[in-house]
């Protein structure tokens, strides 16, 4: 006699959102990377990718945003991934909103705030990625 197990599986993220939700995890990091090699370095240099990197993530971060609300104004059922994914998103926004604000004042103004907000933007980020890619794994055997 064969046992069968039934097993849920919940809908897998979109791979534009999934590409999306990744991208924001290089981009930060690398701001965050570039903040800490101008602390050791005080290369003006690196304060400018800081810059770029930083719009780079929000600009794959706000399109992630945007698609985190869509999928979380469709959902069916209400899904706490998707309000903690959302939230996560919408704090790492905001606050590499005000990183890039901080990072467009001059690089000796803009130190050590950068390199903090820089610090918790990646963190947020991270969270974020990992929150949303949470949602791919198998239900529970019940």
């Amino acid at each position: 006699m064969d046992a069968t197990v039934d097993r849920t599986y919940q809908r897998g993220l979109h791979p534009v959102y999934a590409f999306l939700l990744a991208a924001t995890v290089p981009l930060f990091l690398g701001a965050l990377l570039c903040d800490w090699a101008y602390a050791s370095t005080y290369d003006v240099q690196w304060t400018n990718f800081a810059s770029w990197l930083t719009v780079g993530g929000l600009i794959f971060g706000g399109f992630a945003l945007v698609w985190a609300l869509v999928d979380l104004l469709r959902a069916d059922r209400r899904g706490g991934r998707r309000m903690t994914a959302f939230l996560l998103l919408l704090a790492t926004f905001v606050l590499g909103f005000i990183n890039s604000l901080v990072h467009a004042k001059d690089v000796w103004a803009a130190m050590p705030v950068g390199l903090i907000l820089s610090v918790i933007v990646a963190v947020l980020a991270i969270a974020a990625t990992w929150v949303g890619f949470s949602s791919l794994r198998a239900g529970d055997d019940r």
